[in-house]
């Protein structure tokens, strides 16, 4: 089996900047730089046929490059207790139009569709539930950047060890309209 996300991978001046910002909270498990990415679709595990079929589908998705910026921060929470915080982009509706590009190409495959709606964001760090985030919160609360272009996105296979997520690059596929 194969557990797959389809992701845009941010430029490595925009992920060194998110990393010189990350650290100082208790309890959090920060993302390395290779897990730095915003999810476009999340798969999960697929025999290796419908890999395969799931890898044609996104060659044939014909999209411009995505500019975005970092905007912000935020956290996902389950019943008010949080347990990751993220990196909000702008403008949002340049990764949402990807990312009905990317669901329109799955359609055919018949994939359980996502069970919650779409936020684009890049995860920097996960916790416990209810670890401390006040402070790290406000002090970043105005992150932003300058614009970036994003000219590729790739589908991702997830290895989950005892150490956390392994993320490896199994194709790109270039956005060039």
């Amino acid at each position: 089996m194969h557990r797959l996300f389809i992701a845009l991978s941010p430029p490595k001046a925009v992920r060194e900047s998110l990393q010189a910002i990350m650290g100082g909270v208790e309890g959090a498990r920060w993302q390395e730089d290779a897990q730095l990415h915003l999810t476009l679709r999340y798969i999960g595990e697929v025999e290796r046929k419908v890999a395969e079929d799931i890898s044609f589908a996104l060659s044939q998705i014909r999209a411009e490059p995505v500019t975005l910026a970092l905007d912000g921060i935020g956290t996902f929470d389950r019943k008010g207790v949080v347990h990751t915080l993220w990196a909000g982009v702008t403008p949002r509706q340049a990764a949402e139009k990807l990312n009905r590009k990317v669901n329109q190409a799955l359609e055919p495959l018949r994939l359980a569709p996502e069970d919650h709606g779409y936020l684009p964001h890049i995860t920097l760090a996960r916790g416990k539930p209810g670890f401390g985030l006040a402070e790290w919160c406000a002090a970043h609360a105005g992150l932003s950047s300058d614009p970036f272009t994003m000219d590729w996105f790739g589908l991702y296979e997830s290895h989950v060890t005892a150490s956390g997520s392994h993320y490896h690059l199994i194709s790109r596929y270039p956005l060039k309209g």
